[in-house]
């Protein structure tokens, strides 16, 4: 099914039925959706939850992804999630990782890597980042167990900070995108908060994930709170109960998070949820 242009489709509407007023209505509502950003939007998806369909046809999904209007793709390391679904990948070459996301008419500007692969095999992980031709190596988590003290944590965020500055030297920029987890509360602290603080914002960037919404937690909130610290961030909408539904049909305000993110620096956008979301998601924060 092809999504007819919003504005076309409501402008054909109204001047059928025979009324610039009625035009004039329906565009003011149009102008007041309060979700639409713009069609400029540097819109992209995380493969992790579509790893199983990547790994039975790379670069037909990816086209499909790109036809649905999605100009990004963000990665996760092949050996680094060599066992968690991307193992199909661990013999392919970087540079023919890229020249097939290329071909699908995509551009992969971030990469997710396992701690230990920032902390013990950094070089390795920075050549294959160069190859792929990366401005973001993102650390996925800590890898931390639930046992973990605040001092865990910090001490965590010391050694990104040192990997920070080597990724940096390369030519690029280390990340680190948080989960539930970050959001419980050590010794007083929120971990988060206490991460942010820890951090060197010129070495590590954040990438934040809405799915928190669901503990209470708002993305707005944080890119206000900590202007200009985040370059991108995971896209999910959910239901009051907590089910997952595509963008802009939940409970999270979209024309919030859109406002509040030029504050908090974001660059991309990537959508991570089910496959039969990411049409309808691209489709409303596209406008179309």
């Amino acid at each position: 099914m092809h999504y007819m242009n919003r504005r076309k489709f409501i402008s054909q509407a109204a001047i059928g039925a025979g009324g610039a007023l009625i035009l004039s209505q329906m565009n003011n509502r149009l102008l007041a959706n309060p979700a639409i950003p713009n069609a400029d939007v540097a819109l992209g998806f995380q493969t992790y939850p579509i790893r199983s369909m990547l790994a039975k046809d790379f670069s037909g999904v990816l086209k499909t992804m790109a036809g649905f209007g999605y100009k990004y793709v963000e990665m996760c390391s092949p050996p680094g999630y060599v066992n968690a679904g991307f193992g199909f990948l661990v013999d392919t070459k970087p540079a023919d990782i890229r020249k097939t996301i290329e071909e699908a008419g995509l551009n992969c500007p971030s990469c997710h890597f396992g701690f230990k692969e920032l902390t013990d095999k950094l070089d390795d992980r920075i050549a294959f980042s160069k190859e792929m031709d990366l401005s973001y190596m993102v650390c996925s988590s800590f890898g931390l167990p639930k046992t973990a003290t605040l001092k865990d944590y910090l001490d965590a965020a010391d050694k990104l900070n040192l990997a920070g500055e080597k990724i940096r030297q390369a030519g690029m920029q280390a990340g680190y995108h948080n989960h539930d987890m970050e959001f419980a509360t050590l010794d007083g602290q929120l971990i988060y908060d206490a991460l942010m603080a820890r951090f060197k914002p010129e070495l590590v960037k954040m990438q934040f994930q809405t799915e928190v919404i669901n503990l209470g937690f708002k993305a707005s909130t944080y890119f206000r709170k900590y202007p200009g610290r985040f370059f991108s961030s995971h896209l999910s909408d959910w239901t009051s109960d907590k089910k997952q539904v595509p963008i802009g049909k939940g409970i999270i305000d979209w024309k919030d998070f859109f406002e509040a993110s030029k504050v908090g620096g974001l660059k991309y956008y990537f959508v991570e949820m089910d496959f039969d979301t990411f049409k309808d998601s691209a489709a409303f924060i596209l406008g179309k």
